[in-house]
């Protein structure tokens, strides 16, 4: 923590006596004696601290709040605003906020930028946001003549009396059930004491990120009984036949084995889903069934409809029937996967290469996203049209990770993966080299590439991926034949 240097210097009083210093008395000193000041001066010069920019931004005088911190307690030091906030996101909680109206009054345009970015996050879909400029004055004004929402958001740019005052004047207008929260740039903990004693929710010290402002509102918001939320990982192919269901089931089985992560792989290609004859489980109606009546399906249900495929991983697999045209509504979807994410940390979605409400409500509300493609043409158009659809609406998440797959084919002209990095402006994760019998094995003996061919290169950076969305190294090393990276690859395909 650093000094308030200020604090350490003699008082401007002191100083007084210099001010009748006749200066004209050096002129009276020969060079000796006039270097030897020279030096003492030097030498009281290495006792004081030189005034940065930080020194200079601690000396200015603090608000004349009506609530003074005491002087044995320090105030904690801030980050400079200019400078990047590097952020843990495991120290914040990100769950999806429910339905809930959320009205918030903002001073000023850096405020109005974050709770705005946070508003457009795929955390608060479900949300309604709506800010404006005004304080806890405005919002009493406001809501004495309108029912007030379920959450007030206020920023305190002005004295702590009137926050207090304005505070008192909402208190009489709010709903019981209603909770606010008041951001501010003062890092006070009597304040911070005082606010909660009036019945404030939270009190959040200036904010430099989005995911901040949906952290606090997801933990006003979570119950604290509930199990953990899984994470969700969507898999989607480019086009047709790149692959993206055999990336997806075995970064699955990687998750689950390798990492050791609770997993549950969901088929949602219930017409033509290959989940079932990878893991070599019989169809079932297990999802079709959730799905038609969403309201029905708990965890004693899913355990039910739940296939084993080993001890870690389980398949929610697709009916692979055709009596039926599947055309369910985007909330049944959403209801389902929620189920499931509290049943089980990880969580692999395989969704259909069809473009729809519901495919694009999964990938836009996935935790991470997974695009495979081949390097062709069409799949180089089409990962383009992905990325640009759901950047806009992640500009708080990672963007998505692009998996090269069937690359290096003899004699075949192919978009190069310089290519696709240009245009999509991401590095290929993964880049797969064409492996016929490889992966024709595995899907003739309902196996994964990690059964049936161990020692692959593509089983190698499967791990890679597996590792880098769970976040965990695997539990047990791989094998020097086992190792795979993009680097190599992009060395054996020149």
């Amino acid at each position: 923590m650093t000094a308030n240097v200020a604090k350490a210097l003699p008082p401007v009083d002191e100083l007084d006596e210099f001010d009748d210093l006749d200066l004209s008395a050096l002129d009276d000193l020969d060079e000796a004696e006039l270097q030897k000041l020279l030096e003492e001066e030097d030498g009281l010069d290495a006792f004081l601290p030189p005034l940065t920019a930080d020194v200079a931004e601690e000396a200015k005088p603090e608000p004349a709040f009506d609530v003074p911190v005491p002087p044995a307690l320090e105030a904690i030091e801030l980050p400079d605003a200019a400078a990047p906030v590097a952020e843990d996101l495991g120290d914040l909680n990100l769950s999806p906020v429910p339905r809930i109206n959320i009205h918030a009054f903002c001073n000023t345009e850096g405020l109005t930028t974050l709770v705005g970015q946070a508003a457009a996050d795929r955390r608060l879909a479900k949300a309604h946001v709506t800010i404006q400029s005004g304080d806890a004055f405005t919002a009493a004004q406001i809501f004495a003549s309108q029912p007030t929402p379920n959450l007030i958001v206020l920023e305190a740019d002005r004295s702590a009396q009137d926050l207090l005052e304005g505070l008192t004047a909402l208190a009489e207008v709010c709903d019981p059930t209603t909770q606010v929260v008041v951001v501010g740039a003062v890092n006070d903990i009597k304040l911070y004491r005082t606010l909660i004693e009036r019945g404030v929710s939270d009190y959040l010290v200036a904010p430099r990120s989005p995911l901040q402002i949906i952290s606090m509102i997801s933990g006003l918001y979570a119950d604290p009984s509930a199990a953990p939320v899984g994470r969700t990982y969507a898999f989607v192919g480019a086009r047709g036949g790149v692959g993206s269901s055999t990336v997806c089931h075995n970064v699955a089985w990687a998750i689950a084995e390798q990492c050791l992560s609770d997993t549950i792989l969901m088929d949602m290609d219930l017409a033509f889903g290959t989940g079932s004859l990878d893991f070599e489980q019989d169809p079932s109606q297990g999802l079709a069934e959730a799905l038609s009546a969403p309201d029905r399906l708990d965890d004693v249900l899913l355990d039910r409809l739940l296939q084993k495929c080993t001890d870690r991983l389980s398949l929610f697999g697709a009916p692979n029937l055709l009596e039926s045209d599947y055309d369910l509504p985007i909330e049944s979807f959403d209801r389902v996967v929620d189920i499931v994410r509290s049943a089980a940390p990880s969580v692999a979605i395989d969704l259909p290469h069809v473009w729809s409400g519901w495919t694009r409500q999964q990938l836009l509300s996935a935790d991470e996203i997974v695009v495979t493609a081949t390097p062709d043409l069409a799949a180089f158009r089409n990962a383009k049209n992905i990325f640009e659809t759901v950047g806009p609406a992640r500009s708080n998440d990672s963007k998505p990770i692009l998996v090269l797959n069937q690359t290096g084919v003899k004699g075949r002209p192919e978009v190069s993966a310089d290519q696709f990095a240009d245009a999509l402006e991401v590095e290929p994760f993964a880049v797969l080299p064409f492996e016929p019998q490889v992966f024709g094995t595995a899907a003739t003996n309902a196996q994964t590439l990690f059964e049936s061919a161990p020692k692959s290169k593509t089983t190698g950076v499967l791990s890679d991926l597996a590792q880098k969305l769970t976040g965990q190294a695997p539990a047990k090393g791989r094998g020097k034949g086992k190792s795979g990276s993009v680097k190599s690859l992009f060395g054996m395909l020149g």
